[in-house]
């Protein structure tokens, strides 16, 4: 909401354009943000590869493995890297002790039916002017204007 309230004073007035991803078989989810191919597992790792050499880290990428889960009590899909033993990863001076097992989260994903984004909206001073989707109804565009 936030990142709503920001845009609003920003523009000044203006008209914003929002892009959301709805909630859907939870199955799709994780089968499209844990993709057979591994690209997204890659994209996860490579977070390691960066801390090792942007915070001076000496994680390795060998010993996590990635994870994409529907959360449906938060609409969201979790991404983490999950350790596969425990260990202790270094960067930018601390040390972090991960478990066999701990989950570090990367990233989420949060999913918005049109209810919930007309509230989001609503609660950033936004009200929705007009909506459009996919044939499937996953994806919509909101068309934002000012509520006052």
């Amino acid at each position: 909401m936030q990142f709503l309230a920001n845009a609003r004073q920003l523009l000044a007035g203006g008209p914003l354009l929002l892009g959301l991803d709805q909630p859907r078989d939870p199955a799709l989810l994780e089968a499209a943000y844990d993709d057979a191919a591994g690209v997204s597992a890659a994209f996860a790792r490579n977070l390691l590869t960066r801390i090792n050499r942007d915070l001076n880290g000496d994680a390795n990428p060998e010993h996590f493995r990635y994870q994409a889960r529907w959360q449906a009590h938060d609409q969201r899909i979790e991404m983490a890297l999950v350790s596969t033993r425990d260990q202790t990863v270094h960067l930018a001076g601390d040390a972090w002790f991960f478990r066999d097992g701990e989950a570090w989260i990367t990233e989420y994903s949060v999913k918005y039916s049109p209810t919930a984004a007309a509230e989001l909206a609503e609660r950033a001073g936004w009200r929705i002017e007009r909506r459009w989707h996919d044939p499937e109804d996953h994806l919509s565009m909101h068309l934002l204007q000012p509520a006052d």
